[in-house]
């Protein structure tokens, strides 16, 4: 039996992070002090676009990006930036987002419905080359 359902992680992620709607995520694009973290899996991106010049972290890899002590750790992630996670609906990134701030990054928040909400609202959108 499961102690925690994905509904109860989903609700604790959300009472903890900040969801930023997708109208209001616009108006950051190309602020110099954000950067966008696109966590969908690298055919949804292919598929869909991502926000011009969002930096692409596949979800699986998160935890091991953000700290400065793993073999894997970026650098993106040691600048003094605000980080706006999004996925798809917004689900992987509000867990992504509390996931980040449980190991101490700072200033993080989410797209609140994700990558359908951000084009929904008319955001930009760039293609992404298939590798």
């Amino acid at each position: 039996m499961l102690k925690k359902g994905y509904k109860e992680l989903l609700a604790e992620a959300n009472a903890q992070v900040t969801a930023v709607p997708a109208g209001e995520a616009r108006s950051l694009a190309g602020a110099g002090d954000v950067v966008f973290v696109d966590l969908r899996d690298p055919r949804e991106r292919e598929r869909e676009g991502t926000i011009p010049g969002a930096f692409s972290c596949p979800r699986g890899m998160l935890e091991f990006w953000i700290d400065p002590e793993s073999p894997y750790g970026k650098p993106v992630f040691q600048e003094d930036k605000r980080f706006v996670f999004f996925c798809a609906s917004g689900w992987r990134s509000a867990l992504a987002a509390k996931t980040a701030e449980d190991m101490g990054l700072a200033n993080v928040s989410h797209v609140e419905g994700g990558f359908s909400a951000w084009k929904a609202a008319g955001g930009d959108v760039e293609a992404v080359e298939r590798k």
